[in-house]
């Protein structure tokens, strides 16, 4: 059984070769339709293709199934997006773990539906999280780690209402068992001292992002 599940979506990738150490060998490779021209260039060949594939050539899909890609069709006018289709899927294969690359960044409605994709119910006991190589996003229930180096900006936004209790480790300016309001910035652009950082929260939906320095060693503070 595989233990993690990565889901390309068809979104930017703007670290390609970060990206590709984040895929381990018996990860389970799910394409979002047009996100099998990601994984196709870090030479990778998914082991499901879904969607309504109006992203690829009909020969290009030929050749993925006869060389051992599942594919999974669905009509275009439909009601989930690839992403929603391969999130569902990847749950189904009762994987530990979901990596969705290529699902930041581009159209805003895009990014903010992939978000709010994370948010449900049934993906609370899952570690769940989306990366582009050059920032990781992600929502905390109860706890949570974040892995990089010091100097790297991690930013706490609530999401859909007030975070109570939050406490952290490992960040610059720490908090110890605060609320964070949702129509406030006081979360965003906190820096890891270290390797790890960690996140406790008592109630509410803490959305964390977590951008990595070798992308942006001079953060623009807005």
């Amino acid at each position: 059984m595989h233990k993690c599940a990565v889901i390309l979506a068809n979104g930017s990738l703007p670290n390609p070769m970060l990206v590709r150490h984040l895929i381990g060998r018996d990860d389970l490779l799910i394409a979002a339709d047009g996100g099998t021209r990601h994984a196709l260039a870090l030479g990778l060949q998914p082991h499901i293709l879904i969607g309504d594939l109006d992203s690829l050539p009909t020969e290009l899909q030929s050749r993925l199934q006869e060389t051992g890609t599942r594919i999974l069709r669905y009509p275009r006018d439909k009601d989930e997006t690839d992403l929603e289709l391969a999130l569902s899927f990847a749950l189904e294969q009762n994987c530990d773990r979901i990596l969705i690359l290529a699902a930041l960044g581009g159209r805003l409605d895009q990014t903010i539906g992939n978000l709010a994709l994370l948010t449900a119910p049934r993906l609370q006991a899952l570690d769940v999280r989306l990366d582009d190589g050059v920032e990781e996003a992600f929502f905390v229930r109860k706890q949570a780690q974040i892995q990089g180096r010091a100097g790297e900006i991690v930013s706490l936004i609530p999401w859909g209402g007030d975070v109570n209790g939050v406490s952290t480790s490992g960040l610059r300016w720490p908090l110890n068992g605060e609320s964070l309001s949702a129509y406030q910035t006081r979360g965003i652009s906190n820096e890891m001292l270290g390797k790890t950082a960690s996140v406790r929260i008592l109630s509410g939906l803490l959305l964390v992002i977590h951008r990595r320095l070798s992308a942006n060693s001079n953060p623009e503070v807005l």
